[in-house]
């Protein structure tokens, strides 16, 4: 049975091929995507590169025009493969006038084996706000109100949308423990984000995608490997321009005495560097980040 297979594997999730068009437009082109138990998968990429329809074919909110989607080995559109996932989208209507206990209490129903009404308060962290009309919330504490319903039904798979929009860094903080906790426990977060460091403190894989297909697949690490660009920081008086010149520079910034260069030829620049200006000074050099990984793997069309 397909659904035991997947299990075994640790595959809770797929999409096989799936192409997707809205008019003219293509959405999806023969993507693949796999999610597995006990993971957070990141998934990035600039507005229209089709991360939201392949989210939404996942969940089973439309159906791809070729291609295959499994949801714990079913289709999505099967109740009790819904019943395994959560749900943290974008936009959200809620009833205003409901307190924040009773729309948890409300979307509990809608599961087999739920959190308690206790757990899950605790879990969200909303226990200053569940007493709290919906109405009467902030834009961030309506998205602590909106992750409590996500997780209250303890999901084995769980969809975050821009999920800390909105937070202060004391609740984003707070909310990236849990999804740790969540994600030790077992259950598989698919999160995609616009804040490139909230992927890189969470991801265990990332996927980049581009005009509907995936560009890089892997971790962390392997995304920055992938960059061979390195940043140089440093204190120099040497002339910006006359840097710029350099072979091997790719960029150069200035912001007062303090000079930041981009290049792939890290040792060659910092040997002229420390030739050019014998009194350089708090010399740095670090890796690409993801976010440098990102805008590399995002400025080139996908082939």
């Amino acid at each position: 049975m397909a659904d035991g297979g997947d299990r075994a594997e640790g595959l809770l999730a797929r999409l096989s091929g799936a192409r997707k068009r809205y008019g003219d437009t293509t959405a999806l082109d023969g993507l693949d995507l796999d999610v597995r138990s006990g993971e957070l998968l990141a998934v990035l990429g600039p507005n229209g590169a089709g991360k939201s329809t392949a989210i939404a074919l996942l969940l089973g909110l439309q159906r791809p025009d070729a291609g295959e989607v499994l949801l714990f080995g079913r289709s999505p559109h099967d109740l009790a493969a819904r019943r395994g996932v959560g749900v943290m989208m974008q936009e959200v209507a809620l009833p205003d006038a409901l307190r924040v206990r009773d729309l948890i209490a409300m979307t509990s129903a809608y599961y087999p084996e739920p959190l308690t009404l206790p757990e899950t308060i605790a879990l969200a962290g909303v226990e200053r706000i569940a007493n709290r009309p919906y109405a009467k919330l902030s834009g961030g504490q309506k998205r602590q109100a909106q992750f409590a319903l996500a997780v209250c039904g303890r999901p084995r798979l769980l969809f975050l949308d821009e999920p800390t929009t909105g937070l202060d860094l004391t609740s984003r903080e707070t909310m990236w423990a849990t999804l740790r906790r969540l994600v030790a426990g077992g259950t598989a977060i698919v999160l995609t984000t616009h804040y490139i460091e909230e992927a890189e403190a969470l991801a265990d894989r990332v996927v980049v995608m581009a005009k509907g297909r995936c560009i890089a697949e892997g971790t962390v690490a392997e995304m920055r490997a992938l960059v061979v660009r390195k940043r140089i920081d440093c204190a120099t008086t040497l002339d910006l321009a006359t840097i710029e010149a350099w072979t091997g520079v790719t960029g150069a910034t200035r912001d007062g005495g303090q000079v930041s260069i981009t290049t792939p030829d890290a040792e060659a620049i910092v040997r002229r560097l420390l030739a050019a200006d014998p009194a350089l000074s708090d010399l740095e050099v670090r890796r690409a980040g993801l976010s440098e990984a990102f805008a590399e793997l995002t400025q080139e069309p996908a082939q």
